[in-house]
């Protein structure tokens, strides 16, 4: 009779992470960060600080060393420039922080807003989402527009940010 030989068993080794888990975790712990914050108030704080440095800029002053001062800070890039660079980039960039700012502002307020819901003025459950009771128009709100767009606002800060950071490497370097 013959034998059948048998591969030998597998041998416990260390095991590859889940890549799924390790998206997830990387999306739910992603509000929760420095950088994260960090990135919110450069998409905020970019656009007064630029409409500041236009007269400045206009006045001879360093207007790019504000600007760039304010990347190195919370984007944690070095940009070496030019005197000259800070009134062009304050121009240039004026439309983008200004949509930054609006966005990243709006988007971060429906976070409280959706949570709080039942504390709204006007909240009558028979007309809202997850309506007609009180208590499915506040868990529709609470999970969709609250936690949704927490999980969400990180990501779409980073990618506004990525894109004022390639326009002040363009501009301020």
């Amino acid at each position: 009779m013959d034998q059948i030989r048998r591969a030998p068993a597998p041998r416990p080794g260390p095991a590859e992470p889940d890549v799924a888990a390790v998206w997830v975790w990387r999306l739910v712990r992603e509000p929760f960060i420095a950088v994260t914050w960090r990135r919110t108030v450069y998409a905020v704080l970019a656009l007064p600080v630029g409409v500041v440095c236009v007269p400045l800029g206009l006045a001879g002053l360093p207007a790019g060393r504000w600007q760039r001062e304010l990347v190195r800070r919370l984007l944690g890039a070095e940009l070496a420039g030019g005197p000259g660079a800070g009134l062009s980039h304050a121009l240039v960039a004026l439309p983008l922080n200004l949509v930054s700012a609006v966005v990243t502002v709006y988007g971060w307020s429906i976070v409280p807003m959706n949570l709080g819901w039942p504390l709204r003025a006007g909240g009558d459950p028979s007309d809202a989402w997850g309506g007609p009771t009180y208590a499915g128009a506040w868990t529709f709100h609470a999970i969709v527009g609250g936690l949704g767009f927490l999980l969400l606002m990180p990501w779409v800060v980073r990618g506004l940010t990525a894109l004022q950071l390639r326009l002040a490497r363009l501009v301020l370097a």
